[in-house]
């Protein structure tokens, strides 16, 4: 079910790949800003003709029934980039004028993290529909719902992105639709220029882009007089649409949710409350030596299987367990030292690549590409163990799916390259007591003609003025 927000609301979302869905039939931008509210420069303005940011951490692409789906990987975005803005405008009409305006935000088993939809769009023909923002060390979404009635223009200008390439050209050039004027009360004040067009006109944004600041000032304030005079119009509802086909590298596996945190030193009971039920990444951080041990306790307090079992010095892993169905999740810990837990949805699984990626202790690492090879160098001294879980077609987040086997079982420090089958799939090293690394090599292209793992071909930059004249013909 939808968890819908009002204009204002803001609600934390997971770290992890996210699916942001913006409906329907509306032109969708992204803008990455800096703490200061603005763009460093145009690639980090993400369109139609530019649809993919040089970072890889956001996408633009185009689905069915008038969606644009913008691609968050959320982990690669740029520390020097602290919100991103979903962005919408349309090249006739208003945004009053739009079915079921809205953003739904997707988790990586796709499901709905939160949503918000538009009720009190007006004349704007540009708007900050919503933004995710860092926050606490993750990142959270607004529902922010900010119209421009000078439109993208406005919009881009409040953002930093330089609209000046071009020489602005004289506004008789603006072609005037035969339309009656406008009210006298609703004419620019004396102060703008005379040509400015009267509130009634259509401008698409190509004239909008060749109009001066005045002349927009002028326009918007003619504009936002008539909307005192003239209640908007009731906005428009339809139907809930379908929902979202599954994205050959998306995954379904885990619920999605806030990290939770625990802190505290030596032997302890840890209760963590209000979790969703499902399977859970369990991760570990000791300062400390003897032995460590942890256990999921159920409801009569009796231990389960371990989770971890180990002596090593300073331990720090990745482990997985489960949820029950009361949402109260109970482990029983046994060091010595300083000590963090941290309960993580199985959508912040890292992610493997053709780069090498180190690590330490067990962990769960997430393959979404095509048919690969993983070469694992461990340089510990116990059991080095881990098993492969297919996602494709697991549809219950609530359980894992059943292992395929193991795709690695060794005693000791070894360099071995072992086959992997096409993602999605998790790979759990459920024993590794020291430090390893991983890196992918002759990665396939996936069997849907998606390499989620590739390096993406960017487009060349077609700089701000491509995003705002992208809709001429």
């Amino acid at each position: 079910m939808l968890r819908g927000l009002i204009k204002g609301d803001n609600a934390f979302v997971p770290t992890a790949a996210l699916r942001v869905a913006v409906r329907n039939g509306v032109d969708v931008a992204a803008l990455l800003v800096t703490e200061q509210g603005r763009v460093r420069g145009d690639a980090d303005i993400v369109f139609d003709g530019a649809p993919a940011h040089p970072s890889g951490a956001i996408r633009l692409s185009a689905g069915e029934d008038g969606t644009m789906w913008l691609e968050t990987g959320l982990t690669a975005v740029e520390e020097e980039i602290t919100r991103v803005l979903v962005v919408a405008s349309t090249e006739e009409g208003a945004l009053r004028d739009v079915r079921g305006l809205s953003v739904e935000v997707f988790g990586p088993d796709g499901a709905t993290v939160v949503g918000y939809e538009v009720t009190d769009a007006g004349g704007e023909t540009a708007m900050v529909l919503a933004e995710l923002y860092r926050r606490s060390g993750g990142w959270k979404f607004r529902a922010v719902g900010q119209g421009y009635v000078d439109g993208l223009t406005g919009l881009a200008v409040d953002h930093g992105v330089d609209v000046d390439e071009d020489p602005q050209e004289v506004l008789e050039r603006i072609p005037t639709p035969a339309t009656p004027p406008a009210p006298a009360e609703a004419q620019a004040p004396p102060a703008a220029p005379a040509e400015a067009p009267a509130q009634g006109l259509r401008l698409t944004r190509d004239q909008i882009l060749d109009m001066t600041p005045e002349q927009i000032r002028a326009l918007a304030l003619a504009q936002k007089q008539a909307r005192a005079e003239a209640p908007d119009q009731a906005p428009l509802t339809a139907s809930s649409p379908p929902a979202p086909k599954p994205d050959p590298s998306a995954w379904t596996c885990g619920p999605v949710f806030k990290p939770r945190t625990a802190t505290g030193r030596d032997n302890d009971v840890i209760t963590v409350k209000d979790l969703p039920h499902g399977p859970v990444m369990v991760e570990l951080t000791l300062k400390g030596d003897g032995y460590t041990g942890l256990w999921p306790l159920d409801e009569s307090n009796a231990k389960g299987r371990y989770l971890v079992s180990t002596t090593e010095k300073d331990f720090r892993g990745r482990v997985i367990t489960s949820v029950p169905e009361h949402g109260r999740l109970r482990l029983r810990l046994e060091a010595s030292g300083s000590w963090q837990v941290r309960i993580l949805p199985l959508a912040e699984a890292r992610r493997l690549s053709k780069d090498r990626l180190e690590s330490w202790g067990p962990d769960v690492l997430l393959h979404t590409g095509g048919t690969a090879d993983v070469t694992f160098h461990y340089k510990g001294d116990s059991n080095f163990i881990g098993h492969v879980y297919r996602l494709a077609g697991h549809t219950d987040p609530t359980t894992l799916p059943k292992p395929g086997g193991s795709v690695v079982s060794e005693i000791g420090a070894r360099r071995e390259t072992l086959p992997l089958p096409e993602g999605p799939l998790l790979v759990y090293l459920s024993a590794a007591d020291g430090p390893w690394d991983a890196r992918l090599k002759d990665v396939q292209p996936h069997s849907s003609g998606q390499d989620a793992d590739g390096p993406a071909k960017l487009p060349e930059p077609r700089g701000a003025l491509g995003w705002l004249r992208r809709a001429r013909r």
